[in-house]
C-alpha cells in the first residue's frame, strides 16, 4: 500500500466506506467492487485502498477472526503475522514469567502487539517501514500501546525510553519480542531459510536476547545448525500446519527444555518437551498401522521420544514415519491403517486402486522425489470408495502403501 492510499483510507469517509462494503473475497468481487465505488465517483486512491483492505480482511479472517473486520493490513504484513490463537500463548508465557512491559522490535501490523496490549502488558511496538507503522497504530489504537516508526536498531539505542515505567535494561519485568521480517516469502516447511533472509539480522538479534529475556519468531525451515545454543527453541504446529518457531531467551525458556513441540488444535493445545534433540526409535517392519508425526514433532526431532510413547518404531532410519502393530492414539501423529503394500509404480497401483474400487485418493509421499498432482494423472481412479496412498522408502526400495486415516 501506497502512503497516498492510507491517507484516502484514514479519513472518516474512507473508513466508512471500508466498512459498507463488505468482505471481498474474488478477483470478481473486487472488480465489481472498484467499477462501482468509481462510478460513484470516489477517487482512485480511496478506491484502490477500500477495495484492497476489504480484500484483506477477508483473507485475514483465518488468523484474527472476528477482529479482522476492524484491523488494517498489508499484503506482506498479514502473511508475516502471527495468528492470533499462536501470538495468544506467547503472551501467557511472558504474563507466567512475570513481564509487565514489552518492546516489540518489528511489530508489523500489530498481530502479537494484540495478544500483548489484550493480556494486559505494557507494549512498545515498532516497525521499519512507515506504511506498516501507521497501519500498526490503528490496529493498537483500542488497547493504548505506543506504536513508533523506528527501526528495531534505533530503538533499541534509544532505551525504548519511552516505555512509561523505566527504561530498557532497568527491570526484569521488560522482555523484548522480535519477528525479523523476512526476504523470502512466506514460511517455507521445506526451504531452508539463513540468517541472511532476515531484517534485522539476526546477528543482532541473538545479541540483543542474550543481554535481555526475548522471544525471536522465525521461519520453521531455518537451519538448526545456526540457533543459538543457550535458548528454547519452540516449533509451532496450528491445525496441522507448522507455522513458526520461537526461539526463547532468559526467564521465557523454561529450565531444563531445550527443544519443544507445540501442537494448536482450535481451543486445544499439547506440547511435547526435550531437553535435547531425541534419540531414534529402532527401525522395525511395516505393521498394521503407518504414523506420520506431526512436523512441529520432526522439525524439534523428537520423534524418537513419540515412537517410544506409542511402542512404536521407525520404518526407515532415514524417514520420518513410524509403525506398530496396535492402533494408537496420540496428538502428535496422523495415523492410517495398511490396507496392502505395492510397488511404487502407477502400474501396480493402479491394480490396487481398481480392485478396492478406490475413486477418492490422498497422496502423501516423504523421501522420493514425486508430484503428487503429476503422479495422480498417471493413476486409475474409478469407484465410490475413498483412501490414502502413501509413497515412501524402505532401505533401497521405494513402496506404495494403500491406507485408511484412523
Amino acid at each position: 500500500m501506497e502512503m497516498s492510499e492510507l491517507r484516502a483510507l484514514l479519513t472518516p469517509e474512507g473508513l466508512a466506506l471500508l466498512d459498507e462494503l463488505g468482505p471481498v473475497s474474488t478477483t470478481a468481487d473486487a472488480a465489481r467492487a472498484v467499477s462501482r465505488l468509481r462510478a460513484a465517483g470516489h477517487s482512485p486512491d480511496l478506491v484502490s485502498a477500500v477495495v484492497g483492505q476489504a480484500h484483506l480482511r477477508s483473507k485475514a479472517t483465518a488468523k484474527f477472526d472476528a477482529f479482522a473486520g476492524r484491523m488494517l493490513f498489508t499484503r506482506a504484513g498479514l502473511e508475516q503475522a502471527t495468528r492470533l490463537g499462536v501470538a495468544a500463548r506467547h503472551a501467557q508465557r511472558l504474563r507466567a514469567a512475570g513481564i509487565t512491559r514489552v518492546a516489540d522490535l518489528g511489530c508489523g501490523i500489530g498481530g502479537d502487539a494484540l495478544a500483548f496490549a489484550g493480556a494486559g502488558l505494557e507494549v512498545l511496538a515498532v516497525d521499519a517501514d512507515e506504511v506498516t507503522a501507521a497501519i500498526a497504530a490503528y490496529n493498537l489504537a483500542p488497547f493504548g500501546a505506543e506504536v513508533r516508526h523506528s527501526t528495531a536498531e534505533e530503538a533499541y539505542a534509544q532505551g525504548v525510553s519511552s516505555l512509561r515505567s523505566a527504561p530498557l535494561g532497568v527491570t526484569d519485568a521488560l522482555a523484548i519480542w522480535m519477528d525479523p521480517a523476512r526476504r523470502t516469502s512466506g514460511h517455507s516447511e521445506t526451504r531452508r531459510v539463513s540468517a541472511d533472509d532476515y531484517s534485522p539480522s539476526l546477528d543482532w538479534a541473538f545479541d540483543v536476547a542474550a543481554r535481555h529475556p526475548t522471544g525471536i519468531k522465525l521461519s520453521p525451515a531455518h537451519d538448526r545448525e545456526a540457533l543459538p545454543a543457550a535458548c528454547e527453541t519452540q516449533w509451532v504446529s496450528a491445525d496441522g500446519s507448522v507455522v513458526e518457531l520461537v526461539v526463547w531467551t532468559g526467564i521465557l525458556a523454561r529450565p531444563g527444555i531445550r527443544r519443544s513441540a507445540l501442537l494448536i488444535r482450535g481451543e486445544r493445545s499439547f506440547e511435547l518437551t526435550g531437553a535435547a534433540d531425541a534419540d531414534d526409535a529402532p527401525v522395525r517392519p511395516l505393521g498394521a498401522f503407518l504414523h506420520e508425526p506431526d512436523g512441529a514433532v520432526i522439525r524439534a526431532r523428537l520423534i524418537g521420544d513419540v515412537a517410544r510413547s506409542l511402542e512404536a518404531g521407525m520404518l526407515d532410519e532415514r524417514i520420518a514415519y513410524l509403525t506398530s502393530d496396535a492402533a494408537l492414539t496420540s496428538p502428535f501423529v496422523q495415523s492410517f491403517r495398511v490396507r496392502e503394500t505395492m510397488a511404487a509404480n502407477p502400474k501396480a497401483i493402479s491394480t490396487v486402486l481398481k480392485k478396492h474400487g478406490i475413486g477418492t485418493l490422498e497422496i502423501k509421499k516423504r523421501g522420493v522425489d514425486i508430484d503428487p498432482a503429476a503422479f495422480r494423472k498417471k493413476l486409475a481412479l474409478k469407484g465410490d470408495e475413498k483412501a490414502t496412498l502413501i509413497i515412501t522408502r524402505m532401505g533401497d526400495r521405494r513402496l506404495a502403501i494403500l491406507a485408511d486415516r484412523v
